[in-house]
């Protein structure tokens, strides 16, 4: 057979089991704690008008650098979607619903970013976004659900980076200190952090270049310039988490990659990845966005977890286990007649996992077919059973012997063998 010339384009994938399910386990899981914690499910589209995503920050690599945009048959600049939370806020400003304003998400992003193990250019997201609300119990709540989400897949090597960076009518004071210092030492930055610090010195911050590395750590701290406000939100989330037991490290140089924050952020790492790209997830406050987006000024904060990068880290913990086979019971039927086909309709009506064979295969190679599945149970149909109206139940692990059941009691008789009787 010819082999295809069409492939997989750079930082995109084929999913199949078991890759597949184990994104479905962490969307499914996120999806139930969401819930329980009382938001509600927003899909949007995966395109939109390009200055959705410029209200993100031209500074920032996602805008300047990552943006998948083109142009449509009506003539529209449009551009795929980098992340969630603008889009989030467009919809908020589109459709108003009340606020305080919960709400998940689940889906693919695009970055024209560089591939790698873990970052793809079409890659999977989970994330919350609660829109309308100054209260910073606000922000410790969003860091704790996204904490459960990591302990209940089995994540528990977890480190979690907290920061705030103030308020708007701050930031002036602090970049003029920040810009005054990063030329100071100009010399000793990267060719890259001086395009950046030219631009957006607060992205300075964010920089992991060891040549950049001496410059940032001795840099002016943004928490010296906090307002009182600022200040007192700040302790009140260092106390919600102090007080719920979940722990964290003050990192005073976390920043995140998009101009939008404001006060509160904090990220995700585990040591379960590579130390270069260990961050698993992260999110803050954006209390401008919704305005810059032509709505009211209501204040908001979120989240984002990268799918991708979840479940190699659970996969590098063991987290998932041994991954469920996908079906139950497995139907081998050499009759001809619709035997197979009917007693599989039984069982999934029934909601028992089943499946069989085509293309009337034989017996031994049915059986071999039926082992390979996983299934638990082999159900057998051949000549001398559909004459005495039985099927033979068969157990494919353990020491169960063989047995005949009447047709129409098999279904139950299943049930029952699954569910341990």
């Amino acid at each position: 057979m010819a082999r295809s010339d069409f492939q997989t384009l750079p930082g995109t994938r084929d999913l199949l089991e078991p890759a597949s399910g184990r994104v479905r386990t962490v969307v499914s899981t996120f999806a139930e704690l969401a819930e329980g914690a009382g938001f509600g499910q927003i899909v949007t589209p995966m395109f939109e008008d390009v200055g959705v995503f410029v209200r993100l920050g031209e500074a920032s690599d996602v805008v300047a650098k990552e943006l998948y945009t083109f142009t449509d048959k009506g003539g529209r600049d449009i551009a795929l979607r980098p992340e969630f939370t603008a889009s989030v806020c467009r919809a908020f400003v589109q459709n108003r619903p009340v606020t305080p304003w919960k709400t998940w998400y689940a889906g693919p992003s695009f970055r024209y970013d560089k591939p790698q193990k873990g970052r793809y250019r079409q890659f999977d997201q989970v994330g919350a976004e609660v829109i309308g609300s100054n209260d910073p119990d606000v922000d410790t709540e969003l860091i704790a659900l996204a904490w459960r989400f990591y302990q209940r897949l089995g994540l528990t090597d977890l480190t979690l980076l907290v920061n705030t960076l103030g308020d708007a009518a701050e930031r002036p004071t602090y970049l003029a200190a920040l810009r005054t210092y990063l030329e100071a030492n100009a010399g000793e930055l990267s060719e890259q952090a001086r395009v950046t610090m030219a631009v957006n010195p607060l992205r300075v911050l964010d920089s992991k270049r060891p040549q950049d590395r001496a410059v940032v750590e001795a840099a002016p701290l943004l928490g010296d310039f906090l307002s009182d406000d600022a200040a007192a939100a700040w302790e009140r989330v260092l106390g919600g988490l102090d007080a719920i037991g979940i722990p964290y490290v003050v990192e005073p140089k976390l920043v995140r990659g998009l101009d939008y924050y404001t006060r509160t952020t904090f990220e995700f790492t585990t040591d379960a990845l590579d130390a270069a790209q260990n961050a698993v997830g992260g999110g803050g406050r954006y209390d401008g966005l919704v305005a810059a987006l032509g709505g009211p000024e209501e204040p908001g904060v979120g989240f984002a977890l990268g799918v991708d990068r979840t479940v190699l880290a659970c996969e590098a913990v063991g987290a998932f286990g041994d991954d469920e086979p996908p079906v139950d019971v497995w139907v081998v039927a050499t009759t001809g007649g619709t035997d197979g086909l009917e007693l599989v309709e039984s069982l999934r009506s029934a909601g028992i996992r089943a499946d069989r064979a085509y293309d009337g295969r034989s017996m031994k190679a049915q059986m071999k077919r039926a082992d390979r599945s996983g299934a638990a149970i082999a159900l057998i149909v051949g000549e001398s059973e559909a004459a005495a109206g039985t099927v033979s139940v068969r157990p494919l692990r353990g020491e169960a012997e063989q047995a005949p059941v009447d047709r129409n009691e098999v279904v139950n008789r299943v049930a029952e063998l699954l569910a341990g009787d």
